[in-house]
């Protein structure tokens, strides 16, 4: 059987209790086709980039998936049939990430920060007139044409 990451993002105005029995109906159809689900995190509600069938945000779940392709593509084919499913993505993958995701781990953990990795091009001061080199000299000649 294959690995799949799968996310979803299901309407802002469900509750976190539908949102699990959402999870336990998906985790139904992919046990009953022979897979199983490993670990699924909720992300919370988060704002959306631009809006999706005029929602502004969505509650944003994880699942890791191991199951055949059918199974994936059986649930795939439900959460498009679904109103409370806005978006789906999956993603096959080699292996499952141990420990928490990119999302669930603070600010902190997650890797240099854009004012970690030195000073960006436009914060070494202002240029000197002498920066340039010498001013070539202007003739009257080149002006006038």
């Amino acid at each position: 059987m294959a690995l799949y990451e799968h996310v979803f993002l299901a309407r802002q105005d469900l509750s976190p209790q539908q949102v699990e029995a959402l999870v336990e109906q998906y985790r139904g159809v992919i046990e009953e086709a022979g897979g199983k689900i490993g670990r699924v995190e909720n992300w919370g509600i988060k704002s959306l980039a631009y809006r999706i069938n005029k929602n502004r945000k969505a509650h944003y779940t994880l699942m890791n998936i191991d199951a055949p392709a059918a199974a994936v593509k059986e649930v795939e084919r439900q959460m498009g049939l679904s109103e409370d499913v806005l978006r789906f993505m999956t993603i096959r993958v080699e292996e499952h990430e141990e420990g928490p995701s990119a999302m669930m781990q603070r600010r902190d953990d997650r890797g240099p920060r854009r004012d970690d990795r030195g000073p960006r091009r436009d914060d070494r001061g202002p240029r000197r007139d002498d920066d340039r080199g010498p001013r070539r000299e202007r003739n009257n000649d080149e002006g006038a044409a």
